[in-house]
Parts: C-alpha cells; sequence; structure tokens
C-alpha cells in the first residue's frame, strides 16, 4: 500500500524534533504490526487550499501508478483561516469549502481517500475560524461519502499541544502534540480497515 499525505505543514511535521508527525507516527505502527506501506508526505508549510488544489493531483500520480495500491489522505485548512490582510483570511471560507470539493471529489472518483480536519493552533480568533472551517468540511466529506475525522471533536488533552506550540514557533507543536493526531486517527475505524 501506498499513502501520499497531502496538505500543509501540520501534515509535513512541521516542529517535530523526530521528524515524524502524525502520518510518519501511523504509518511506522502499521509497519510494526505487518502492514507493508509506503509513506509519502507531501505536507508543505503554508499551502492553503488553492495551493493542493493546484498541486496535489500531479504529485500524487506521480508516486501512485496504476499497478500500485494507492490511497490519498488529505489535511489542511488553518493556512486559509490566517489573517495576513487586514481583517481578511489568505483563503475565504466558501473558497476555502469550494477548493476542498474540488479536490476531494476528483480523488474521490481516483482512489480510496480520507480527510483529517485542520488542528487546534492556540490562537482563539484562529481557532473560531478553523473550528467553523472543520464543521464545514465535515458536511462536505458526508455529502462526498469521503470519510472524516475531526480533531476539533475529540476529548483529549489539548493543553499539551499548546503548551509544545509555545515553546516552538507558537503555532506547531513537538511530538507529544503529533502523537495526540497520531492516537486519534490510529484509533479511527477507516484508517484501521486500511492498516489492520
Amino acid at each position: 500500500m501506498r499513502i501520499c499525505f497531502i496538505g500543509d505543514s501540520f501534515v509535513n511535521g512541521t516542529g517535530d524534533d523526530e521528524c515524524l508527525g502524525w502520518s510518519g507516527r501511523i504509518c511506522a505502527r502499521a509497519r510494526q504490526t505487518g502492514c507493508d506501506v509506503t509513506l509519502y508526505n507531501l505536507g508543505i508549510r503554508r499551502d492553503t487550499s488553492a495551493d493542493i488544489l493546484a498541486r496535489w493531483e500531479r504529485e500524487a500520480r506521480a508516486r501512485l501508478l496504476p499497478e500500485h495500491d494507492g490511497r490519498l489522505v488529505f489535511s489542511f485548512g488553518v493556512n486559509d483561516c490566517v489573517h495576513e490582510m487586514a481583517d481578511r483570511p489568505r483563503v475565504p471560507e466558501d473558497d476555502a469549502v469550494a477548493n476542498a470539493q474540488a479536490i476531494l471529489a476528483s480523488a474521490a472518483a481516483w482512489l480510496p481517500t480520507l480527510m483529517v480536519g485542520p488542528p487546534w493552533t492556540g490562537e482563539p480568533e484562529l481557532d473560531a475560524r478553523v473550528r467553523r472551517l472543520s464543521a464545514r468540511l465535515g458536511s462536505l466529506c458526508g455529502d462526498l461519502s469521503v470519510p472524516y475525522l475531526a480533531p476539533w471533536d475529540a476529548h483529549i488533552d489539548v493543553e499539551v499541544w499548546h503548551r509544545e506550540a509555545l515553546a516552538g514557533d507558537g503555532i506547531h507543536p513537538n511530538r507529544r502534540g503529533y502523537a495526540l493526531i497520531a492516537d486519534l486517527v490510529d484509533a479511527w475505524p477507516p484508517w484501521r480497515r486500511w492498516v489492520g
């Protein structure tokens, strides 16, 4: 099985001293239990849904040839919600949802596809926008029959994430924060059906 994890810095694992992020951790666990999985980490810092829409298919098709058991996992949204100019997000919410619809509809028509929603940031105003976008992404995934995991719905110690982020660049956690997401994904039934 060959899996492309496509998204932003949280997919990339930025800030993780072990350079695994959550995607590296869940694939390492899968291999340790006998699942022959190859991980392609296609997370790029600062990427928005618009950036991912422009690149994902070309990058994934270069790695997942027809004879492979290819799979796709997407995760993005925080960068869409960041305000860089005045009071405007980098990508307006409606545009972010439209980008996600274009990405996920095409992806799911090609290969088995999962989506992990955007995580917390520790910045209250940004988190409010991320949480709202996460809910809309969840509804979209329901419409497209793409399994969706929203970290926002999990009852975990988010303060671990926030403490590590504050000790780093203010947004990205370190190993324990990424392990929180990895634990969520690893216990998620759609992922378990892939690697179980």
